[in-house]
């Protein structure tokens, strides 16, 4: 009787923090590009000429969902599946999200996003840490990646 081939399997763990300020923007506004599936539209996506938005569903409460799937032009698919545990309106939002790539496992982690005054505008905190499984993912990649996301929503709010 022969075994399968055994799967390597491997836990990464990582820490990062990023905060950008918002001159002219409030807390609350801030917040609410979070809040709305309109908001989410105008930064949390990959680019469009790159990328398409196969599903997005967010249930924006305490105990809910959110959802984003995406095909890749050269035909990967990744999914970010969160669920919301701690929602403070204007001031913070916890949730822990999964990614996939093609329907595999590559990461969970536990994101928090903090809302607070800074002189006349905004400055957002958000802290990521991160389990990435078996050699798929890394704090840096993720990093990077999250960066450029915070990136987007700096032009999205300077936008509005």
């Amino acid at each position: 009787m022969t075994t399968p081939t055994a799967t390597r399997r491997s836990v990464a763990h990582g820490i990062f923090t990023i905060e950008r300020s918002y001159a002219s923007v409030t807390p609350q506004r801030v917040f609410d590009a979070f809040a709305t599936i309109e908001g989410k539209n105008g930064w949390f996506t990959a680019p469009n000429d790159r990328w398409e938005v196969v599903e997005r569903t967010l249930d924006f409460r305490v105990g809910g969902r959110e959802r984003l799937k995406g095909r890749w032009k050269n035909g990967l698919v990744t999914e970010f599946d969160a669920t919301y545990f701690d929602i403070v309106p204007g001031e913070r939002i916890v949730y822990t999200y999964e990614m996939r790539l093609d329907g595999r496992k590559i990461s969970v982690s536990l994101a928090t996003f903090e809302f607070k005054p800074s002189g006349t505008g905004a400055r957002l905190v958000m802290t990521e840490q991160g389990a990435f499984l078996d050699g798929y993912d890394d704090n840096g990649s993720r990093e990077r990646g999250s960066r450029e996301i915070v990136d987007k929503l700096s032009a999205y709010l300077e936008g509005c």
